[in-house]
């Protein structure tokens, strides 16, 4: 009864709406996102430190051992094999690739040396992070967080920013060694900390178009990350949440946001002895973030724990006990991404990370198997079920904590297969480039 001219009108009628749908809300991309960040002072980094944090790690767990530990944190009901597989497959994470993402620190960890030390190793470590690249032994993700935007440290942040990537592309060696054609490491990532309004990040959005310009790299090449370290950002002063304006006024160059656990609680006078990522505050700023990236493409990152394992035995098993709990909670909410301080912290990582995708990957392989091949079952999974079953193997997989040849047996699909059913818009637009999109 309404007939093709009505259908015409509200087609025209929406285009609009499918224009905005389509910019803003294009979909997880389904590329990599690295299970932790590390972050050290900016002078602490040198080419052997991601070996030597595995090392570190590894020692930390000397008269104790993997499997033990494993037995200790792993989930309630976890059978002997789960906790020997996860065990062995931890051995192997702090062997071959211990920091999955590591930041050169300007901010707190760095603090205020003066602007002739830190201009020296704001080159210096542009230079250190290039010879990693170059040598294979820098984390898959790399880059620096310089000093806030706010008045008192804005232009320490914009001029160290600004010498670490002219140093980068124009002394690194990167396109010569043919890593990359903008002499820029694949996994760069900077951070902007403690933003507390939009302006500041439009500052960011322009300060990297015109480093863009003047390093000769592709525009929209430089992207970064926010840390959500302040009220103001959860709920603005007009009393509406400014994220998503910060979001869509970006034009795409925020890609995630960071949970900063004290900073956010001290802004929230929190009590020191109080301030954790399970507080209710901190729960409230990280659901509102979580419901304003939905579906922007932009990832989550939980915050860390001030608790290390460096004291004696106890101290230790009490500390990676509460570091695993802390993980697994940030997994089972959607954080899939949180920070790591201290070597020691590295083994609860990665064991209450492989756990969380072991223990539900036998459940969810069935059901995509099933899905996939359209098999009787007990589940009437809808698509909707099936993408999300399939992004959580497919997280496992990047992850290592699930192989490729486990996804091929009990899916009966191939990685690529897995990524199109996880990420179907993602899937399509990469199917039109030559890039490997398990990068």
């Amino acid at each position: 009864m309404l007939g093709p001219s009505f259908q015409q009108r509200a087609s025209e009628r929406l285009a609009g709406t499918d224009a905005l749908l389509e910019h803003h809300f294009p979909g997880d991309p389904g590329t990599r996102q690295p299970v932790h960040t590390v972050y050290l002072p900016a002078d602490a980094f040198t080419v052997g430190t991601a070996a030597q944090w595995g090392t570190r790690a590894d020692e930390s767990l000397a008269g104790l051992g993997a499997a033990a530990l494993a037995e200790r944190v792993a989930p309630p009901g976890a059978d002997v094999a789960l906790v020997e597989l996860v065990a062995r497959a931890v051995e192997r994470k702090l062997a071959e690739e211990p920091i999955e993402d590591i930041r050169l620190d300007f901010e707190d960890g760095f603090g205020d040396r003066g602007d002739q030390e830190e201009d020296e190793w704001a080159v210096r470590s542009a230079r250190t992070v290039a010879d990693a690249v170059r040598e294979d032994t820098a984390p898959p993700f790399i880059g620096i967080r310089f000093k806030c935007l706010e008045a008192p440290t804005r232009d320490r942040g914009l001029r160290t920013l600004d010498l670490f990537l002219t140093t980068l592309v124009r002394e690194g060696g990167l396109r010569s060694a043919g890593h990359s054609e903008d002499g820029l490491p694949r996994g760069l990532v900077l951070t902007l900390p403690k933003v507390s309004a939009v302006e500041q990040v439009l500052v960011m959005v322009e300060a990297c178009e015109r480093l863009e310009e003047a390093l000769g790299l592709p525009a929209g090449r430089l992207r970064f990350e926010v840390q959500m370290e302040t009220a103001p950002m959860i709920l603005g002063p007009d009393g509406t949440c400014p994220i998503p304006a910060m979001l869509h006024r970006s034009h795409g160059r925020v890609e995630a946001l960071h949970y900063g656990t004290y900073d956010y609680s001290d802004s929230l006078q929190i009590a020191a002895a109080y301030q954790s990522m399970e507080h209710p505050a901190a729960d409230h700023g990280k659901a509102v973030m979580q419901v304003a990236v939905a579906g922007t493409g932009v990832r989550l990152s939980d915050g860390s724990t001030n608790i290390l394992p460096v004291g004696d035995e106890r101290q230790k098993l009490d500390a990676w006990g509460l570091h695993a709990r802390l993980v697994r909670r940030s997994l089972e909410r959607g954080y899939y991404q949180g920070w790591d301080l201290h070597p020691h912290q590295l083994p609860t990582r990665f064991l209450a990370t492989y756990f969380f995708y072991r223990e539900g990957f036998a459940p969810a392989a069935l059901r995509l198997r099933n899905y996939v091949h359209r098999l009787e079952s007990e589940f009437m999974d809808e698509p909707a079920t099936a993408r999300a079953l399939a992004r959580f193997v497919h997280r496992g997989v990047q992850c290592g904590a699930i192989s490729a040849e486990e996804l091929e047996e009990t899916v009966g699909i191939g990685p690529q297969a897995l990524f199109a059913l996880a990420h179907p818009k993602a899937a399509l637009a990469a199917a039109s480039t030559t890039e490997g999109i398990f990068t």
